[in-house]
């Protein structure tokens, strides 16, 4: 991959981050407790709900304060704790808009999640998750990442936190604080190590593996996880990683999270020598501080960058520092240090008919071939004819709204999918594995007939095998994006059994489901999940080898 140019790297990073809207599905999960379960950490014992065969332990604090003089630093130690500890409810997620039905955000946010078959001394295998909402937003408490099906019917033990996420989470100030704030720009990725450090120590308890943990996430969750497959700090911790929607080849370099550090100074009128203010101005603040700074004329005018900055809340996210990001997670080349760790990645097919359905773009969908063109020509100049004709040749029949969604879908999460799983393969080691996610949803974008096909976002219910018939054989509910096909539910089982086999062995493999090859350079397999999954050897080599020509991967 040729290397990212400033305005080509905030670009990406705008993308990963665009997730912001994922919707939580109404926050229904654990429905009645049938009875209480408990479990020791080393900070205390801790009281948990048992419902239909799986205990869930809701809101364990892992880390202390990180608020007040903590913020932007490491957490206070977390204090243990006398007697029994309810973990009932969700703990607050991080400083960011409300979410429905979640408690409101909060500063001091970390809390983790569990759910296991039992508290017990089984070793099961644990599958860590990242959320996703880019660097944003989001929390280890929405509905569609419910791990009470993966639990009960694969045996795993699920584990997701909540992190410091934006400004808080990400600002760089290495070189204005000093050695206490070391690390700062990484905040965020710290937290989640930390919830890793507490699983390693914690989770035996728990019927969980701490030697057998698989690290895995969406979108930003997937940007996470390609940080943490990078990070010395989190390495003791994991042995296996799944990359999804989310490829995270490159990351803030240092000069770009000093520029966003000065203009945020710049705004609040605080001098950079006098930079301890920050502690003082309410998380609020900051947080409405964070929205704005995209659009803060100098910055924009300097980059050329309106368009994609508008979307990147700031630029805020993993700081490549030198320390706890030694370097970008796959550039120039895949991570010596996870060498020897299997690696999943992938994306879905029609990634960009979310961000049409959260943007209520219907625009696309009127595009003729000519249209298409022209829609291309801002992004790619002079090569938008041969993009445009490049993709008609590979796809003789697809309407030009369609190539645009596949033009879209690739450029957002394909090239750097296939960049990490073609430089994780060249590095030997352990494999790599490459997918795509194919089930089509049958329901359409609003103002249009166009099907939303397999959005972005639409594998999260899905690989947590939450589409499942009632179990009290009542009618299905429509899928608020799978839709209502009986088809959706051999797909999530699938998609599920080939996650979980590989959290326990790695390598994925599932029932119905043909061998998944390693990815290789010469045959390039990649595994289309479905209702009916496919291997297909060199998927997209017309549009892939455009893209090479292109500089893309």
């Amino acid at each position: 991959m040729t290397p990212l140019g400033r305005r080509d790297f905030l670009t990406q990073l705008s993308l990963t981050a665009t997730a912001v809207s994922v919707p939580t599905y109404g926050f229904s999960w654990g429905g009645k407790t049938d009875e209480f379960v408990e479990a020791d950490t080393t900070y205390g014992r801790v009281r948990g709900g048992r419902t239909d065969g799986v205990s869930v332990f809701k809101g364990i604090p892992y880390g202390g304060r990180v608020s007040g003089d903590r913020r932007f630093r490491r957490p206070a130690p977390l204090e243990p704790w006398t007697g029994v500890r309810d973990t009932l409810q969700v703990g607050p997620p991080a400083i960011q808009a409300p979410r429905r039905n979640e408690p409101a955000p909060a500063e001091d946010c970390l809390f983790l999640n569990v759910w296991t078959p039992a508290a017990d001394n089984r070793k099961r295998p644990v599958m860590f998750y990242s959320h996703g909402g880019g660097f944003v937003i989001g929390s280890g408490a929405s509905a569609s990442q419910d791990g009470s099906n993966l639990a009960r019917n694969f045996d795993v033990v699920v584990v997701e936190t909540n992190h410091r996420l934006g400004l808080l989470g990400f600002l760089y100030l290495d070189e204005l604080a000093g050695s206490d704030y070391a690390g700062s720009g990484n905040m965020g990725m710290l937290d989640i190590t930390a919830g890793l450090k507490w699983v390693h120590n914690n989770i035996a308890q728990f019927g969980g593996d701490p030697a057998n943990v698989m690290i895995w996430g969406e979108s930003g969750g997937g940007a996470k996880t390609s940080c943490l497959y990078a990070m010395p700090e989190a390495a003791p911790y994991f042995n296996k990683a799944s990359i999804e929607s989310g490829p995270g080849v490159r990351m803030i370099p240092k000069d770009v999270a000093a520029e966003t550090t000065a203009m945020l100074l710049k705004e609040l009128a605080i001098a950079p020598k006098d930079w301890r203010k920050l502690l003082d101005v309410p998380a609020a603040d900051l947080l409405a501080m964070q929205n704005k700074l995209p659009f803060v004329p100098p910055f924009q005018e300097k980059n050329k960058n309106q368009g994609t900055m508008r979307r990147n809340y700031g630029g805020f996210g993993p700081v490549v520092d030198g320390v706890v990001l030694p370097h970008h997670p796959f550039d120039p080349t895949a991570p010596d240090l996870s060498r020897n760790k299997p690696l999943l990645v992938g994306w879905n097919e029609d990634e960009f008919t979310f961000f049409a359905w959260e943007r209520r773009d219907t625009e696309f969908s009127k595009l003729d071939f000519v249209g298409l063109q022209k829609k291309l020509e801002p992004d790619y100049g002079a090569d938008a004819g041969k993009i445009v004709d490049t993709y008609r040749r590979a796809n003789p029949n697809a309407s030009a709204p369609a190539l645009f969604v596949a033009i879209s879908s690739i450029t957002m999460m394909g090239l750097g999918s296939v960049d990490i799983a073609e430089k994780k393969t060249k590095q030997g080691g352990a494999p790599a594995y490459l997918y795509n996610f194919g089930y089509k949803s049958e329901k359409t974008i609003p103002g249009t007939d166009y099907a939303m096909g397999t959005p972005h976002a639409m594998d999260i219910s899905f690989k947590f095998n939450n589409e499942l018939p009632p179990r009290d054989g009542s009618a299905p509910k429509e899928s608020f994006f799978g839709g209502n096909r009986p088809e959706r539910f051999t797909a999530s089982r699938h998609f599920a059994e080939l996650w979980t086999t590989f959290a326990r062995t790695g390598m994925p493999a599932a029932k119905d489901v043909p061998a998944w090859p390693a990815y290789t350079l010469k045959t390039r397999p990649t595994m289309r999940i479905d209702a009916q999954c496919e291997v297909i050897d060199n998927r997209f080599s017309q549009e892939l080898a455009l893209w090479r020509s292109l500089g893309k991967v």
